[in-house]
């Protein structure tokens, strides 16, 4: 029995041996060669190259669906009808002419021109460009669902290009509007308008620019506004007075022209910004007139060149070259040299972005300019201005009949209106010397009901019905004030 114990303990120390010779021979034999990558795990530390790079989050594809549907019945075809004047072709026409009675040098022919424009009220008033109704003798508008109906215009303003028209029609689908200062160069956007006669067309493409002036509208006004929201998004002859829309369907500028060598689309077009179409169309439809503010200087952009010769601290902004006496600039005692680098915290880098902001004010408005000198920044309030020097609101004047009756008329707010229970009006909001101050003891704040018995809602109605009075002829003006409304007055005159 002990013999068969010293044999099994014998065996066992001989097994336990030989395994750990193996496991020596197998982990611990620094003569071996190194294991494959197969035969073990290795635990390896991650390590990449210090620099830093940031990736796009990812974002679903870009819908442009929902804008569509909201812009398309928003946008509507203008028609206009004009008399052409042409020169004579005939070189014997002339002759013949001299020994026949009427003399005729020349010849009329009656023409037609489209457009697109966009419903910006449920009440009819449509916003267009100036060049799409200027020299209108009739206009037509077609709506998205093929009514057609007459439009007249309420005013234009050919320094921006925009007009504003009027259809007698309720319940329209309306636009939203955005806000161009939140547009930003490489977002998307759409063109809805009706190039070459094709309704509802929508184009998309990306906002390539901003603030671009063009020299386009110099030949047709003395004091253009050109700071162009710039796209890639194809636009036509036919698109002018269209919407461009951001993604949310919000207007976000009115499409004004295309650069091209060929007369259609080449790769860019431009759009005048919503906010500065905002501010016309508020003014012509409660002025006539647009009510822009001046600030009284010659202005250059400031590059480095400029920079260098004048001997700047800044390479952007707007130079000041002339301050004109009595000016809203010169009272503030801005100076010949100065660099306008911003207007109210809203930085400014360039003659045109400054032209946008100062369109945005009225005169009267206080602004405060931020501007360089001798190499330090400065804020002073400048007190604007308009276009002859003073600081009150204008009329339009159309055969000077407002500036006889002396008056900046007004049309009466939405608002306003609702909480008198009137369907329109004019309120006077500055008198002047006229027949109204001449010949009545109207004050300040009245409003003005009917001229002649006939009602009056827009600056226009009342140019038209005062142009139709002659000389010497009675007005009859019935209106009343808001702080007694239930009290009509009635003041009688003769022109």
């Amino acid at each position: 029995m002990k013999f068969k114990k010293l044999i099994l303990n014998a065996l066992l120390m001989m097994i336990m041996a030989f395994s750990a010779i193996f496991i020596y021979d197998r982990y611990f034999d620094n003569d071996q060669e190194p294991l494959s990558h197969s035969q073990t795990e290795k635990t390896e530390i991650p390590a990449r190259m210090a620099s830093y790079s940031v990736t796009a989050p990812q974002r679903e594809p870009i819908d442009f669906t929902y804008a569509a549907a909201i812009s398309t019945p928003a946008v509507v075809h203008v028609k206009k009808t004009f008399t052409m004047e042409y020169a004579s072709l005939n070189p014997f026409e002339g002759f013949f002419d001299f020994f026949n009675s009427p003399r005729n040098q020349g010849h009329s022919q009656v023409q037609t021109a489209t457009g697109s424009g966009v419903i910006i009220s449920s009440d009819g008033y449509i916003v267009t460009n100036n060049h799409v109704v200027e020299n209108a003798d009739e206009l037509e508008v077609t709506l998205n669902d093929n009514r057609t109906l007459t439009a007249r215009v309420i005013g234009s303003d050919p320094s921006t290009d925009i007009a504003l028209i009027k259809i007698d029609e309720e319940d329209l689908p309306a636009i939203p509007f955005g806000n161009s200062d939140s547009v930003v160069v490489g977002q998307w956007v759409l063109a809805v308008g009706n190039p070459f006669e094709l309704m509802s067309t929508v184009t998309a493409g990306i906002v390539s620019a901003k603030g671009r002036n063009i020299n386009l509208l110099s030949q047709q006004s003395m004091a253009p506004i050109e700071s162009f929201i710039q796209t890639d998004a194809a636009v036509n002859p036919g698109n002018s007075g269209g919407a461009l829309v951001n993604t949310r369907g919000e207007l976000i500028g009115i499409n004004t022209a295309i650069a091209t060598p060929t007369g259609t689309y080449a790769g860019y077009s431009f759009a005048v910004p919503v906010n500065i179409v905002k501010k016309v169309v508020n003014d012509l439809r409660n002025y006539g007139v647009v009510q822009r503010a001046f600030l009284g200087v010659n202005i250059a952009d400031v590059n480095a060149s400029l920079a260098d010769e004048k001997g700047l601290s800044v390479t952007q902004g707007v130079y000041i070259a002339n301050v004109f006496e009595g000016s809203a600039a010169d009272e503030a005692g801005l100076e010949v040299g100065d660099v306008i680098t911003g207007i109210n915290n809203d930085a400014v880098n360039s003659v045109a972005e400054l032209q946008e902001k100062l369109s945005l004010y009225s005169p009267g408005d206080k602004v405060d300019i931020i501007y360089y000198r001798d190499g330090s920044e400065y804020v002073k309030p400048v007190l604007l201005k308009n276009k002859m020097n003073t600081t009150e609101l204008v009329s339009k004047s159309d055969d000077g009949m407002l500036d006889i009756l002396g008056a900046t008329l007004k049309n009466v707010e939405t608002e306003l209106a609702r909480r008198l229970r009137i369907r329109g009006g004019l309120e006077v909001i500055k008198l002047r010397d006229g027949a109204l101050k001449d010949n009545t003891n109207i004050r300040e704040g009245f409003i003005i009901l009917s001229i002649n018995e006939k009602p009056v809602s827009t600056v226009e109605d009342a140019e038209q019905i005062l142009s139709n009075i002659g000389e010497g002829e009675g007005v009859m003006i019935e209106g009343f004030y808001p702080s007694n409304p239930g009290r009509i007055y009635t003041y009688v005159f003769r022109m």
